[in-house]
């Protein structure tokens, strides 16, 4: 099978879209999910673009995977790359393309000169947390994620 990774257009959002909603079933966590195939065209590829994001394709066009990812900043390091959410479609796990596209980010980090790349997985993710181990990435379990949630909506 012959993947290309390459940088996503609007017209993949439609299966970002379901890739992200996969990835909320398999974090056992649908509801959770408030965004649209509409508002990820508007913020990664509108005026005030917010996201880069990169595909993995195989030859019959099919998007088998994606890695969203965005630029950030750290008072102590500079500029950093934040990957958000990257997923490979569970049939197609264990040929590379995880492997494919996490390369593709740390290159595209270094393009950018970033000081530092981030993500979080959750701590009962197992084949993920093997899969960064394997790519060498520090996984720190001192932090605590801080969060807070707004509902427009409701206002």
């Amino acid at each position: 099978m012959n993947i290309h990774i390459r940088i996503a257009t609007p017209e993949d959002m439609k299966a970002v879209f379901e890739l992200i909603q996969e990835l909320a079933l398999y974090e056992k966590a649908p509801e959770e999910v408030v965004n649209t195939e509409a508002q990820l065209i508007e913020d990664g590829f509108g005026k005030d673009k917010i996201f880069d994001c990169f595909v993995a394709e195989n030859d019959k066009n099919e998007i088998l995977g994606m890695a969203l990812f965005f630029t950030g900043y750290s008072t102590w390091k500079g500029k950093t790359l934040y990957l958000e959410d990257f997923l490979v479609k569970e049939a197609y796990r264990k040929h590379g393309i995880g492997k494919l596209l996490f390369d593709a980010v740390v290159e595209e980090a270094q393009k950018r000169k970033v000081n530092r790349m981030d993500w979080q997985v959750l701590d009962w993710n197992t084949p993920a947390i093997n899969f960064y181990k394997k790519n060498n990435a520090v996984l720190d379990g001192e932090w605590i994620n801080g969060r807070l949630f707004f509902d427009y909506n409701s206002i």
